[in-house]
């Protein structure tokens, strides 16, 4: 049941009332950006038309959005053109993320110094959350600060809360409002929907008046939920109650994402409007980065060919067991490409494609049209037109861009169905696509042999596509015009996605310039895989580790190949990600078997026990909801809260014990009691198995309290591994997400690096071995100051395996402990950066003398 809610706005400065299709800007004037009004100022402080969160400050202090507790989303933005002033003129007095009340002091302006560089002065309030409102009545067209100005009429569920009958009456969740940034979107949306699965009962997602079946992705994703968006989860049947509590936490802890205060919207809901790229000077041809990097290269044309298939079917049970073995087929496909692309957001996009196979709506579409006596491929390719359709309808950037994944994995379906293979376009050397779209499973299958990289009329940076770019190495840019598409097969371009520029014909000079930069790299790269096989040995006899940071079986066969000395980092959560219920023994046991004969017996195999909880939940692990996920229950937190987890892991791991210097190592510990209770189940547990010798037992330093009491936990570890990613954001009060702090983020900080020689110098008073396993050990500037600070293992990404060994047989020793005994004693990481860089060169040029 649907209620209203009446909410008042109040004038946000003093001036004269002007009528939004006034507004000398057809963004505004056309409501494009939302309705609402414009007022010519007279005063120059704004201020806060109603309480709420703010939920977007522009950096240049010209706009800011507000978010109330009921969804009402007001942007102001003031003048028109302001954002070309960078800053000037304006002062911020609150932040992002910061509640403030009705008439609370938001910006101040310099009226005059704006007026003389910018349009105008005129200052917007739109109502961009799209409620009906209607206006105060007035008087004159002159209005006070703090003046009521609009009415608008909210509409609320109604918040039901009874105890489910046996007669089956529904029972309701308390209302919720959504934490994710983008609200509902592919990835939490796909948590939410396997969560809802592992129930019998009948379960609705409820927004407003329209509600979605909660186990159908689809629908899920068709409410076109946002940031703070109020929710209700209705269920009826057997396990209702227990539906209700479990999925309730799941939403407010964010589905798989960090919740946050801070909305996101869509990039033509805030700031001036974007000019449509255009060509300049007829060469250059303007998109949005979605993968940095720059090549040479020459067009080829891609363009999908219309498939055609029959209307009418051949009788009902046939055409489902067509359409069955389609989507079987798909999903093992789609298992597969999971797989190859297992670390990182990368891997959720063949989930949530998997998740498509099996969604309730679409399925129950294609059944309905095969028994009305149409084809397996006509019933499916209606169900995902019309679905696809509704997503490109909505006005939703984010869901605009999963339209192309509900096409992508209808494509799949409808090949396998009509039993045609795609065709593989031969492709020359050194292309660059270009096309209208390029879909996912396009992007994971490109020959990186032949594809330099590629350009899109379509898609966006936050697309699918472009998360596989990256993950690929593929310089990539969308957004550019529709006359692209013209450019002949075999025409020279210079793809600089860093600018986001596509240079046609370009000249020698930008060239050979690109030219000598790529072979340059492309010769150390060769050189340095040729001599992977080498150990990591200082010029003066230093021998340093350098180990693979893995999350499947394939990691650690490409590691073992690019030369690495053991696993320093086996992810084990990847075991339980992304499906709805846990892997069972014999799967993990059948796992870690294989990755440790593959590691082989001379070298360590570093397993990190469970990695999940408020930042990362898993559907079948019910977990309270947090405010501050970060803090909460994770890593050892959170398995020794639920003893059997960590109980099974340890049974699955001791499992491979013969077949490979075995190592456990525990995440997030901050006290000695936690690793002693750990000890004593790993123990129980090997005494059971009948395992005499317990594998090293280890843990990750990423707390600071854990680094401070390097010296009291070193007696009782075997090994310390550094996870360097959440030291850093521990140590620095920095989420390494946070859009304004991440940059600041920086693990070059030395704060993090005195923290890092506490626990060398700890580990070492003692005889115990420390690695550094976070991003820190992937970066080649960090590398002569992680040696030289005494760290003994670097695990590192496989494909910088090779390059990192190369790295550590330039170096001496002794210099970079001399080195790194500099960099402790500076102010900031600007500072750090600085010092290794100039140390860097200075090397190189001795090197090369």
């Amino acid at each position: 049941m649907v209620t209203s809610q009446q909410v008042e706005l109040l004038a946000p400065l003093s001036g004269v009332l002007i009528a939004l299709e006034q507004v000398p800007d057809p963004v505004f004037s056309s409501r494009l950006m939302g309705d609402g009004l414009c007022i010519d100022p007279t005063s120059q402080v704004l201020c806060a038309p109603l309480a709420g969160v703010i939920s977007n400050l522009q950096k240049t202090g010209h706009a800011l959005s507000i978010t109330s507790a009921n969804g009402v989303q007001v942007l102001l933005h003031i003048g028109l053109d302001t954002v070309n002033l960078g800053g000037r003129g304006f002062t911020a007095l609150v932040e992002e993320g910061q509640q403030v009340v009705a008439g609370q002091a938001l910006i101040e302006f310099d009226a005059d110094a704006i007026a003389q560089q910018a349009r105008s002065l005129l200052t917007l309030m739109l109502v961009v959350s799209g409620e009906r409102f209607t206006p105060w009545s007035h008087a004159c067209d002159l209005v006070d600060c703090g003046q009521p100005l609009l009415r608008l009429e909210v509409e609320q569920p109604q918040v039901v809360v009874q105890e489910a009958t046996l007669q089956g009456e529904a029972l309701f969740s308390v209302a919720i409002a959504l934490p994710n940034r983008n609200g509902l979107h592919a990835r939490p949306a796909t948590v939410f929907a396997q969560a809802a699965k592992g129930f019998a009962a009948m379960i609705e997602l409820h927004k407003q008046e329209r509600r979605a079946n909660a186990k159908s992705l689809v629908a899920i994703l068709t409410l076109q939920t946002t940031y703070a968006d109020v929710v209700q989860i209705s269920a009826s049947g057997e396990d209702a109650e227990q539906a209700i509590g479990v999925l309730s936490e799941l939403l407010l802890a964010g589905c798989g994402e960090a919740p946050t205060l801070l909305a996101q919207p869509a990039p033509s809901s805030m700031g001036e409007p974007v000019a449509a790229p255009t060509p300049i000077d007829g060469t250059l041809l303007r998109g949005v980065c979605a993968s940095s990097g720059a090549v040479y290269g020459h067009v080829v044309q891609i363009a999908e060919q219309p498939l055609d298939y029959p209307q009418a079917g051949a009788g009902e049970a046939f055409e489902k067991a067509q359409l069955q073995g389609a989507l079987l087929a798909a999903d093992k496909a789609l298992d597969t490409l999971g797989r190859e692309f297992s670390q990182g957001p990368q891997a959720h996009i063949f989930s949530a494609h998997r998740e498509l196979l099996q969604d309730p709506s679409l399925l129950d579409y294609a059944s309905a049209l095969m028994a009305s006596g149409h084809s397996a491929a006509y019933a499916w390719m209606h169900a995902i037109e019309a679905n696809e359709y509704l997503f490109r309808q909505g006005g939703n950037a984010f869901l605009a861009e999963r339209a192309q994944d509900l096409a992508d994995v209808g494509l799949r379906v409808l090949k396998l169905i009509l039993r045609i293979e795609d065709a593989i376009q031969t492709l020359p050397d050194n292309a660059i696509l270009i096309a209208d779209q390029l879909n996912p499973s396009q992007t994971a299958g490109l020959d990186t042999t032949k594809v330099l990289g590629f350009v899109t009329v379509g898609g966006g940076a936050t697309s699918h596509v472009a998360i596989l770019a990256r993950a690929l190495g593929l310089p990539a840019l969308c957004g550019l015009p529709q006359h692209v598409l013209n450019l002949a097969n075999g025409t020279p371009v210079l793809l600089d996605a860093q600018q986001g520029i596509l240079h046609v014909r370009p000249s020698e000079a930008a060239v050979e310039a690109l030219t000598r930069q790529r072979e340059q790299l492309h010769v150390r790269q060769a050189c340095d895989v040729a001599q992977a096989a080498q150990p990591a040995q200082t010029r003066d006899g230093r021998h340093i580790d350098v180990s693979a940071n893995i999350a499947s079986m394939d990691d650690a066969e490409r590691g073992m190949a690019m030369g690495a000395d053991g696993v320093g980092l086996l992810r084990s959560e990847f075991l339980y990600l992304g499906r709805s219920h846990a892997p069972d023994h014999d799967e993990q046991v059948a796992t870690y078997r294989a990755i440790a004969r593959t590691v082989g017996a001379e070298y360590n195999l570093v397993v990190r026990t469970l990695d999940v909880g408020g930042d990362k939940p898993l559907p079948y692990v019910p977990m309270e909801s947090e405010a501050n996920p970060f803090l909460g229950m994770r890593g050892i937190r959170l398995c020794l809260q639920r003893p059997e987890l960590l109980r099974e892991q340890f049974s699955t791991i001791l499992a491979s014990h013969e077949l490979t210097r075995l190592h456990i190592m525990l995440p997030m510990v901050t006290e000695l009691s936690e690793l002693r209770l750990a000890r004593q189940l790993l123990e129980e547990q090997a005494q059971r198995l009948g395992i005499q010798r317990l594998p090293k037992l280890g843990i990750m330093i990423e707390v600071p309290a854990a680094a401070l009491m390097a010296d009291v936990f070193a007696p009782e570890v075997d090994f310390f591994s550094i996870g360097t990613n959440d030291l850093t954001q521990y140590t620095l009060a920095m989420d390494r997400d946070h859009p304004r702090l991440a940059s600041q983020a920086d693990s070059f900080h030395p704060a993090v690096l005195r923290l890092i020689a506490t626990t060398v110098n700890a580990a070492h008073a003692h005889g115990k071995w420390v690695g550094v396993c976070g991003a820190l050990a992937s970066e080649s500037l960090a590398v002569p100051v992680l040696v030289g600070l005494g760290v003994d293992e670097l695990s590192v990404s496989v494909p910088l395996i090779a390059t990192i060994k190369a790295q550590v047989r330039e170096l001496e020793f002794s210099t970079c402990q001399t080195l790194a005994q500099q960099v402790l004693a500076l102010d900031s990481a600007a500072q750090v950066r600085a010092t290794l860089q100039n140390s860097q060169l200075a090397y190189s040029c001795v090197l090369e003398n």
